[in-house]
This record gives structure tokens, C-alpha cells and sequence, in this order.
């Protein structure tokens, strides 16, 4: 359970773009629909007239006279334009007096469509016809707009961007006050096809499509946002003039004159984005995102990531990294098609949070693994103390016979009573009793930095200062002692909790000079210590039930230890000649 822990977090903070949606986070989308959306076709209804750089140095500079404005208006009638949509601002009367005459160009030609900008004068246009499917909405709202002075129908060029200030979606109706203004390349729509009121069907999340008689439901985001298709509609100068059967947006490309918008597909001046706009529109499969777009982002996201994680958890390694390569394309081939067939729905942080899950699965399994191949290595060192195996490795030469003098302390242990308890449990219990016992006194030997140099049936012999010099080994040795008998008190509550037996051990404890080193055949050999210190550290083990004790500590450990120890009666010991000056702790 404990292992699922981390992934189980890492999943949640992962989780959490799809809630607070940051800047980040939707940029991150929008450039991934960027780089799959398909670029489409031209509708074939539309054509783009640029005055050029060139034409206004021809004309004598810009804003060109209104009269010339209506000789173009004329000439595009001539050429056989469908209707003419003029994405250019008339906020101010013509210097030389041609409102009038443009105006009566606009009226008895084709029809045509003017431009209005928004800005903050709080004058907002007069609102169109809608029919209203399902309850009202908010939509997208407006801003106020620079009234034209030219009277003809109009639309807002609007062209709001996003988070990474690109233009990408554009409102086809925005919200005003006082009802719904349509957006330019709407509005072009709307008079081509002669309706007189547009259809908005909403639903609890907000707008669902909005409809113009005679064209076929467009869909669109909850405030009424259409997805812009970048298609390359054609383009005309006024040189030219193609623009046969074609509604020509006009609009001026002049250095310095239109202000560019940065858009996925360049730097485009206000007509170009406007007839993008309604070449959208037209297209039946353009792209949009739907309502339950985050719902079915958030499913991919857990789906694909227990899914890895069950993977390369039970798997084996082989299968396992098939298994994760396999959801990865998976992932990146259904997002890519879903965006390619006009659906967009993002799998790129569902595809992220999957690598970073799987690299977080591969490395608990590799940590895991690792650690195993570790504690397979310490059974074997359990022989020897971990500072000893990393010395040998250091020295390799240090693996011979012979050893050195060193002043030392060595501890003894022994479980008394060992015969009695084997008589009362099973044998089973005592093999864990035995564990129990020797895995409590063998923490306190690591706790001080001693090293257990053997396990001798129920008993144990552990050395302080070898084969590493320590300071204060007696001290450290006399806390070991004591720390063992706390470790063993702890054990004996253990014990009793399970119905078994309490133990008892007693613990002897010398400080003298022995010789320590590799001590055995060529063949076979083992880190030990023997000498005279060593022997008498054993016999004061074996005194101490004698002299009802747990610690017997030796004289020159006393001197050493730095403790104030309780003394007792001097005992004799087996291979001395004199009686031994002994201590314990009080």
C-alpha cells in the first residue's frame, strides 16, 4: 500500500492543470491544436483585394478620397463581385467631400458590409434580429465601437486573442446591453444569404451553435466562439481585380497603415482575419472544441495513467516497457486524429503526466529491484560489518592471514536459560525467539558503531575500535551494553504480548589489547580478535548470573568508560590467577 503512496500524489498534483486551468496549461493545448489542425480549402465564395504599398504610392498616400473609395466600389461591380465587405474604419467625414458619393456606390451596387473597431467609447451598434433556442445566455461581450459615418449595414472586426495572444477563436454574435451585435464576417454571411435573424441554440454550459438561414449550424464554444480555419483564401490587387462571383473583402496591406494581429498562421492584417472568419463558418467539419472537451481530457488522463502504472508495476521489464510504449502512441495517435477530424480534444498533458508516471513507475521498480539486490547482499554481511566489507573493498591486500595489536572492547553475550526455553516452546519459537534476541542486541552494536564479530549459538561477541579506529570505544561499548539491556526489556513486552516466554542475557564487558585480523586457513577465514582481553570478557559473561547481574564490566573498561560505576565484590575466574576487580551499571 505504502508504494502507492507516491504515485498516488504525483497523480493529483498532475490532476491539477484540468481544475485551475493555468496560462501554462492552455497554452500548451492551444499550440498542440495548432499543430494538428489540418489546413482546409477555400469555400471558393470569398476573395481578398489588398491595397498595396504600391497603390498608395500611386494614389498620392492614404486614406484614399471617398470618391476614389466609390470608383473601386463601381469597378468591383463591374468585375462581377457577388458583394464587397470594406474592413476599413470611416469615423471621419472625407476631406474632400465624397461620403456622398461613396454611399450611393454602396446602395446601388452589390451588397456591401462595413467595418466597425472597438474601442472604450461605450457606443455600441445597433443590435440584430436572434431567435433564442433554450434558455438566454451571456455570450461573449461587447465593447464599444467607433461609429462609421457612412450609412450601410455593419459588423464588429473583432479578433480577440488568447492566453498567448494569438487570435485563434472569434465570437460570431457578442452580447451587448441591449441585445446581440453580429461580428463582421457573420454579418457578410447574413446579407449573402438574405436573412433577416439569427438562430442561437443554447444549452446549460451556455451557446451550443448559432444559425443563419440558408447555411447549416456552425458550432461553436460556450460564449459563441468560432475556431478559426486558416485557409489560403485567394487574394487580388486592385491592378488586377479577380473577384468574379466572388464577396471581396478589401482591406489595406500598406506598410504602416492596418495594424498586423498575430495569428498561428503570421502576422495578418483585419480583412484577412474577417474573411478567415467567414470561410470558417462554411466549412461543415472546421474545428471546435465541445462542451464535455475537459470531461473526456480528464478520463483520458486517470485511464492512461493506472493503466501505465498497472503495467510496469505487474508486468515484467520486457513487457512492461512495451506495454508503455504502446499507451504513449496510442495516446498520440488518438489525440492527433480526434484534433485532425475536428474535434478538439487535447491529450498532450494526458501524454506528459503518462511519461512522468511512467518514469516514476520505472524508477520505484528499479529502486525496488536495487534495494532487493541489496538486502541479498547484507544476508551475506551480516558475517561482517558493513565499514569492514567497504575497507576490504578499498584494500583488497587487507584479505590475508596475520592481523595487528589493538587496544580494544569486546562485549560478550549469552541467553540464559537457553536449554530450559528450547524444552518449553516449539521449535519453530525458538528459532524466532533466537532472531528476535540477537537482531535486538546486534541494532544496539550498530547503533554505536561496534562490530558483531560472531554469533556463537545463543550467544554474541561484538569489538569496538577494529577494524576502524573509534574514540571513546569503552564508553560506546558500556552505552551498548545498557542499550541492550533496554532492547531487550522492550523485547520481552513483545514476547509476552504473543504468549511466549521472557528471556534473560547476561552481558560482559572488557577493554584490553588483543590481536585482530584474518584468522584462519588460506582457504577459509574470518575478522576476529583473540588474547587475553578477549577470554576475560567472556568469563565476566559467564559470572554474571553468579553475581546476579545483567553487566559485568571490567577494570580497565571502568577506568576508560568515563562512567561512575557501581563496584562489586571481586570474583575469581577460570585462566586467572587473581581475583578480577568487576563493575556494573547501576
Amino acid at each position: 500500500m505504502k508504494k502507492n503512496i507516491i504515485p498516488l500524489l504525483v497523480s493529483v498534483i498532475l490532476a491539477l492543470p484540468y481544475v485551475y486551468q493555468p496560462a501554462w496549461y492552455d497554452t500548451l493545448k492551444l499550440k498542440t491544436f495548432d499543430a494538428f489542425i489540418p489546413k482546409k480549402d477555400p469555400s471558393g465564395y470569398f476573395t481578398i483585394l489588398n491595397i498595396t504599398e504600391a497603390d498608395v504610392v500611386k494614389e498620392g498616400g492614404y486614406p484614399f478620397p471617398r470618391q476614389r473609395l466609390a470608383e473601386i466600389q463601381k469597378q468591383l461591380y463591374g468585375k462581377g463581385a457577388i458583394g464587397v465587405g470594406w474592413v476599413i474604419a470611416f469615423t471621419e467625414q472625407d476631406r474632400f467631400g465624397g461620403d456622398k458619393e461613396f454611399a450611393e456606390a454602396i446602395n446601388m451596387t452589390v451588397p456591401t458590409v462595413l467595418a466597425m473597431f472597438e474601442n472604450d467609447t461605450k457606443f455600441y451598434p445597433r443590435t440584430t434580429g436572434t431567435v433564442i433556442l433554450g434558455n438566454d445566455v451571456a455570450g461573449y461581450p461587447a465593447r464599444g465601437v467607433r461609429q462609421n459615418v457612412i450609412s450601410a449595414p455593419e459588423g464588429v472586426a473583432v479578433a480577440p486573442v488568447d492566453v498567448d495572444n494569438l487570435v485563434r477563436r472569434i465570437p460570431l454574435l457578442m452580447k451587448s446591453p441591449d441585445g446581440w451585435i453580429p461580428a463582421y464576417g457573420t454579418q457578410v454571411l447574413k446579407i449573402l444569404a438574405g436573412a433577416d435573424t439569427y438562430i442561437i441554440k443554447t444549452n446549460e454550459n451556455g451557446i451550443q451553435e448559432i444559425t443563419v438561414k440558408g447555411i447549416p449550424p456552425v458550432k461553436t464554444d460556450s460564449l459563441g466562439r468560432k475556431w478559426i480555419s486558416w485557409v489560403d483564401t485567394p487574394e487580388t490587387t486592385l491592378a488586377e481585380m479577380d473577384v468574379e462571383n466572388k464577396f471581396v473583402f478589401v482591406g489595406v496591406t500598406a506598410q504602416g497603415v492596418m495594424p498586423q494581429v498575430a495569428t498561428p498562421a503570421g502576422l495578418l492584417e483585419p480583412h484577412k482575419i474577417q474573411a478567415a472568419l467567414a470561410e470558417s463558418i462554411l466549412i461543415e467539419d472546421s474545428p471546435y472544441i465541445p462542451d464535455y472537451s475537459t470531461a473526456v481530457e480528464i478520463f483520458i488522463f486517470f485511464i492512461s495513467i493506472i493503466i501505465a502504472w498497472l503495467c510496469l508495476t505487474y508486468f515484467g521489464i520486457a513487457l512492461s516497457a512495451i506495454s508503455f510504449v504502446f499507451i504513449l502512441i496510442t495516446q498520440a495517435v488518438a489525440g492527433s486524429t480526434l484534433i485532425k477530424n475536428g474535434l478538439l480534444i487535447d491529450v498532450t498533458w494526458a501524454f506528459i503526466s503518462t511519461f512522468i508516471i511512467g518514469a516514476l513507475a520505472f524508477y520505484l521498480r528499479f529502486r525496488e529491484q536495487f534495494k532487493l539486490r541489496q538486502q541479498i547482499k547484507k544476508q551475506f554481511e551480516h558475517y561482517l560489518d558493513p565499514r569492514q566489507v567497504k575497507k576490504l573493498q578499498q584494500n583488497p591486500e587487507l584479505l590475508k592471514l596475520g592481523g595487528e595489536k589493538r587496544t580494544c572492547t569486546f562485549i560478550f553475550t549469552d541467553l540464559r536459560g537457553f536449554t530450559a526455553l528450547s524444552e518449553s516452546v516449539s521449535p519453530e519459537q525458538v528459532t524466532y525467539i533466537m532472531n528476535k534476541v540477537l537482531t535486538a542486541q546486534q541494532r544496539a552494536v550498530q547503533k554505536y558503531e561496534g562490530m558483531v564479530d560472531k554469533y556463537i549459538g545463543d550467544a554474541m561477541m561484538a569489538i569496538f575500535n577494529a577494524p576502524l579506529d573509534m574514540l571513546n570505544h569503552a564508553k560506546r561499548a558500556v552505552e551498548c551494553g545498557v542499550e541492550i539491556m533496554k532492547n531487550i526489556e522492550l523485547l520481552n513486552q513483545e514476547l509476552q504480548s504473543e504468549d511466549l516466554p521472557p528471556i534473560a542475557i547476561g552481558i560482559g564487558i572488557n577493554t584490553g589489547e588483543a590481536i585482530v585480523g584474518n584468522m584462519g586457513s588460506e582457504g577459509r577465514f574470518d575478522y576476529t580478535a583473540i588474547g587475553d582481553a578477549v577470554n576475560t570478557a567472556a568469563r565476566l559473561e559467564s559470572a554474571t548470573k553468579e553475581c546476579g547481574v545483567n553487566i559485568l564490566i571490567g577494570k580497565s573498561t571502568e577506568n576508560l568508560c568515563g562512567y561512575h560505576l557501581l563496584k562489586l565484590e571481586p570474583i575469581m575466574v577460570k585462566g586467572k590467577s587473581e581475583p578480577l576487580e568487576i563493575y556494573t551499571w547501576k
